[in-house]
């Protein structure tokens, strides 16, 4: 089956693990499920229009809240049950290539899964681009005993593509921090400050979008009251543990990019201190002849040399012992 492009919507019954059609509207489909007292109803939409979602939850009798937040989008992760439907929110993200070096590149692009699992339906409703669900149809469909188990299969397929892909873009991030501490503690190199901060907030923007996750997954593991067989709770369970192995790698990532920054920083401070003490040496140097160029340009009539055949030459000769003198001394303590 085909993934949908924007306002679009795939639909099909599924009968003893298997589709059984796919060429019905959800209103026909969940008619002839619900009279077979068989099966499920599969219904896929991206980025559905008011009009369309408010149908749609007329024709599968969704929660008015609930189909609204479909259509406002933007929400936390989260689990809510309205009676004997759940409503499963989760955020997915995916990693952007960009140059480690700059500031304003945007590394993790997130968008959102929102999943109605009824006793004889399951509606997948997608924001942003998302490529996961359309390989979680097809490992299902080659797996009939997984999906007799139910609509609670797709939505722990769902979840786990979700999940497995925040695995993929931490793996890319974790590149990323290994490439900018190699820049950061390389002698004589210099790092932007700024690329630092923009892939620390990119891991907070990662932070917020996956770990409210972990709340809703215990809860379908934990909460024997949810309608889930209990093989997909084992499933789930596993789900939950990656899930975990994620929130804490991301942990360690704001960590590793604080210690980052101040390494950043004081690598900066570092350089800057070089940098003036090479201006001030090199202003020390200038200071000589200008001193000495400063007195004998006031032009009084009794100084000392000024009638001398020699006193120019002198005058040059001491500038540059003086000022060769200081060269080698800041020379020597590595100001110069």
């Amino acid at each position: 089956m085909a993934d949908i492009r924007s306002g679009e919507m795939v639909c099909a019954v599924y009968l003893d693990g298997r589709r059984f059609s796919d060429q019905l509207t959800y209103r026909d489909a969940l008619t002839d499920v619900r009279a077979r007292k068989d099966g499920f109803v599969w219904l896929g939409l991206l980025e559905p229009d008011k009009a369309t979602m408010d149908d749609v939850a007329q024709a599968f009798g969704l929660h008015e809240l609930a189909a609204e937040d479909v259509i406002h989008a933007h929400q936390r992760p989260k689990l809510e049950r309205y009676g004997d439907t759940l409503f499963l929110v989760m955020r997915t993200v995916r990693y952007l290539e960009h140059e480690l070096t700059s500031a304003s590149a945007q590394i993790v692009d997130t968008g959102e899964i929102m999943i109605f699992l009824g006793p004889d339906f399951v509606i997948i409703v997608r924001h942003g681009d998302f490529g996961g669900l359309l390989r979680a149809r097809d490992e299902l469909e080659a797996n009939p005993s997984r999906l007799r188990l139910g609509p609670s299969a797709v939505m722990h397929a769902a979840a786990d593509h979700v999940v497995d892909s925040y695995l993929g873009v931490i793996e890319s991030i974790d590149k990323d921090i290994d490439e900018m501490e190699e820049a950061v503690f390389r002698p004589g190199s210099r790092i932007a400050v700024e690329a630092i901060y923009q892939l620390k907030s990119e891991v907070v923007e990662l932070r917020g979008a996956v770990r409210p996750l972990g709340l809703a997954l215990r809860t379908l593991v934990q909460d024997a009251t949810l309608p889930l067989p209990e093989q997909i709770r084992s499933y789930l369970r596993d789900v939950a543990d990656h899930h975990t192995q994620v929130t804490e790698q991301i942990m360690n990532f704001n960590e590793s990019l604080s210690a980052l920054i101040n390494a950043a920083l004081a690598k900066v401070g570092v350089q800057q201190n070089t940098d003036m003490r090479k201006i001030s040496a090199w202003a020390a140097l200038a200071a000589v002849p200008t001193m000495i160029a400063g007195i004998y340009g006031m032009n009084f009539e009794h100084m000392p040399e000024l009638t001398w055949h020699f006193g120019y030459p002198a005058v040059i000769a001491v500038m540059l012992v003086i000022c060769g003198g200081l060269y080698a001394n800041f020379h020597r303590n590595d100001w110069l």
